[in-house]
């Protein structure tokens, strides 16, 4: 089972955002660098690069990451201090799936750095867990980090893996694509920016407000 982060595990209050916003401000003095840019469902690297070419910056891999850099010292920053609980449902339904009797793997499937994602869950005392994952630091797009999911699902649970065994718990339209790229099954939960009724237009295997309406058994 592969979660994303933001707006599916936790809500940070935007720090991702802010962060962004005051790397770009700090590095290349651009206070409004990020104002037009959508954030839910991409990868950091893909941000990045995005970012850079819209201020008419080289997206070379030096300014990707003077990026990620500063990025990350402003997101320890900015991650609120007064908050620290994931999600409603989130700790009972991990609960759950190591309760079953056939526990399935449960890993990441995140556009965050590997970094920033391990900051945000440990503040909200989720890193530990997770087997592993796959981030957003080499892929732009989220289909290839999915791709890349599916190949380090193979190397660790075995090359007979097949795509439908995974299932992808996600809450953007582009956690819905990145799963049917790679053929795997998704639960989308509506606890990030997209409403339940836009997220159903793109036919998720499974749907819910938020993930205290379904269990693992059901998941089973």
């Amino acid at each position: 089972i592969l979660f994303d982060i933001d707006g599916t595990l936790i809500r940070t209050g935007g720090a991702g955002q802010r962060a962004f916003g005051a790397a770009f401000q700090s590095e290349f003095g651009l206070a409004d660098a990020c104002s037009n840019t959508h954030f839910a469902g991409r990868t950091d690297r893909g941000l990045a690069a995005d970012i850079l070419a819209a201020n008419q910056l080289e997206p070379s891999p030096a300014n990707i990451q003077r990026v990620f850099e500063s990025y990350l010292r402003w997101l320890a920053e900015f991650l609120p201090a007064d908050h620290h609980e994931p999600l409603p449902g989130v700790r009972d339904l991990i609960a759950g799936l190591r309760a079953l009797p056939n526990s399935p793997a449960i890993a990441l499937l995140t556009g965050n750095l590997q970094q920033g994602g391990k900051l945000k869950l440990t503040h909200f005392n989720l890193w530990q867990e997770f087997a592993w994952g796959a981030f957003g630091d080499i892929h732009e797009a989220r289909d290839d980090m999915a791709r890349y999911a599916l190949e380090l699902a193979r190397e660790k649970l075995g090359a007979d893996l097949e795509p439908v065994d995974l299932l992808v718990i996600g809450d953007t339209e582009r956690d819905i694509q990145c799963a049917r790229a790679i053929g795997a099954r998704v639960l989308a939960v509506a606890t990030g920016l997209e409403t339940r009724d836009e997220l159903a237009q793109h036919k998720p295997d499974f749907l819910v407000e938020d993930l205290n309406k379904i269990t693992a058994k059901e998941l089973a």
